[in-house]
């Protein structure tokens, strides 16, 4: 990453980059440094094979060498670049939110799906994202069921701010109502008179106890208040109660889990009037995604 007068061609600072990475023990080093020099030559990943010979100019080289930094300093790749894909599409991110993961893809493809199996598919379906974040799950349900209106609750002002970007960024601004809101304060949504079809939600879930097993890069740069409560239920336990009043008859509850979370969630929906409870895996193998019926047997 040195020899600063060097004329480089992309592929030669790819593979130097690489190595450099390796050498750091960055993880997913080779990834890494491609996102990196393609967010940098505004190319995509494919364009940067076929280039490979592009040269790349010394005002490039400075912000890649800069971004490089950050990275070797634990920053994710998502927050250097400004994007991270979900469900095929590219979503706005940075400090102000999680950075979405493959298995909240799963959830939102699960809780679609049931919809849909239970006749739920027209222009009046409503539907409730609790915690939107980075309004990943609202907007791509938008955009997965036209017609739907969609209200979408956070806690961070923040948060709300990039999830309105990314709606404005697709069109759907205007079928999502976005809303800030606590999920823990008593009676959230207590002045809302919608019947929700739907209600999806990927809480905060990993315990206090397990924060410092995390990854560094998660713990020093994600919004902690998007991960962690006291024991991992109290979300869980807060949004199971208040669903019933606020589903239509025969409405879904769809939760995203922490991987050893579908024993204590299942009894959680139990005690609370749900019944027809379905548990689906992640790639890992894990129960990953709970969906339940208010009043199912």
């Amino acid at each position: 990453m040195q020899q600063a007068d060097k004329e480089w061609k992309s592929i030669e600072l790819l593979q130097t980059t690489t190595a450099f990475f390796e050498e750091k023990q960055v993880s997913e080093a080779r990834l890494s440094a491609e996102l990196l020099l393609c967010h940098v030559l505004k190319a995509n990943r494919l364009q940067l094979y076929l280039q490979h010979s592009r040269p790349v100019y010394p005002d490039e080289l400075d912000a890649y060498r800069a971004l490089c930094r950050k990275r070797l300093q634990g920053w994710p790749v998502q927050y250097l670049t400004g994007e991270q894909y979900f469900y095929g599409r590219v979503f706005k991110v940075d400090p102000r939110v999680l950075i979405p993961r493959p298995e909240t893809e799963l959830v939102v493809e699960h809780a679609i799906e049931r919809l849909r199996g239970c006749g739920g598919e027209g222009s009046q379906l409503s539907i409730l994202d609790i915690g939107t974040g980075s309004g990943c799950i609202a907007v791509t349900a938008a955009l997965q069921l036209p017609g739907a209106r969609i209200t979408a609750i956070d806690c961070s002002a923040e948060a709300l701010d990039v999830a309105r970007e990314n709606a404005r960024s697709y069109g759907v601004e205007t079928r999502i109502r976005f809303l800030q809101a606590d999920m823990l304060a008593p009676e959230f949504l207590e002045d809302d008179e919608a019947a929700y079809d739907l209600i999806i939600a990927n809480p905060p879930y990993i315990p206090d106890s397990e924060w410092d097993d995390l990854q560094a890069e998660v713990r020093e740069h994600e919004p902690r208040v998007a991960l962690t409560t006291a024991s991992g239920l109290e979300c869980y336990r807060a949004v199971a109660a208040r669903a019933p009043s606020l589903l239509c008859q025969s409405g879904i509850l769809c939760f995203e889990l922490h991987a050893e979370g579908a024993g204590a969630v299942s009894v959680l929906m139990k005690e609370n009037g749900f019944g027809d409870i379905l548990l689906h895996k992640d790639y890992g193998g894990y129960d990953r995604i709970l969906s339940a019926i208010r009043g199912g047997l």
